[in-house]
């Protein structure tokens, strides 16, 4: 589990293809006394398991399935990374709880600077775009931020310096790809809400929500 606040960046030093999965070799760009194997660390919002540490370089195995879902498949050395080791019970929860488990992939649609800020624009496909509101938090390349508007194919996010500087947000331009990962709050409340829902119900079939008052004060929700 994260929080979605970067501790820094790393650079990908490393590659090793086989199988269908990668090893990577990543360089802490920023003080570490160690990462212990086992330990689990968010690479652009992707959780990933530390196999190997030396030389402040620790490596990780992409799975296929990870390198299909997010950017991490597209990956090249050099490539600057944004890095967050897990949760600690003991830590502030300072963005919000972040999985580490990359729903999608979306693009920089539009980049423009509005005061102090920054303005982004990512399109997202609308499987994930349904569980991203208003005001809510939505975790891009593992960074926790605040959504200001949503559409039906698309969020925008403002960006202060200090997020900029410290994360790869800083150097992203119009048409870089970004790992997204929505809230799980929404995922939780439509599969327990579908348990209601029964392949006889007429009303759900012509496209109509079976989810009413009654349902929501049935389930302890009003």
């Amino acid at each position: 589990m994260f929080t979605g606040i970067i501790e820094g960046l790393g650079t990908v030093k490393s590659l090793t293809r086989a199988a269908g999965g990668v090893r990577m070799g990543i360089q802490v760009d920023f003080h570490v006394d160690k990462i212990p194997v086992g330990d689990s660390i968010a690479v652009s919002g992707a959780c990933l398991t530390v196999v190997d540490f030396q030389n402040n370089i620790f490596k990780v195995d992409v799975a296929p399935e990870t390198l299909s879902k997010t950017t991490l498949g597209h990956i090249k050395v050099g490539d600057r990374v944004n890095l967050e080791r897990a949760l600690r019970l003991s830590d502030r929860l300072g963005g919000h709880l972040v999985t580490g488990h990359v729903d999608g992939v979306g693009i920089v649609k539009a980049k423009q600077p509005i005061a102090n800020a920054m303005l982004f624009t990512f399109g997202v496909p609308e499987d994930i775009s349904r569980y991203i509101v208003q005001k809510g938090s939505v975790a891009v390349d593992g960074i926790s931020l605040t959504v200001n508007t949503c559409k039906r194919n698309a969020f925008e996010v403002s960006i202060i310096p200090h997020t900029a500087n410290i994360t790869t947000l800083g150097f992203k331009i119009v048409g870089d790809p970004v790992n997204i990962e929505t809230d799980m709050i929404g995922k939780y409340v439509e599969r327990f809400t579908q348990h209601f829902a029964t392949d006889g119900d007429t009303q759900t079939k012509r496209g109509v929500s079976s989810i009413d008052e009654t349902l929501l004060t049935k389930t302890g929700f009003m």
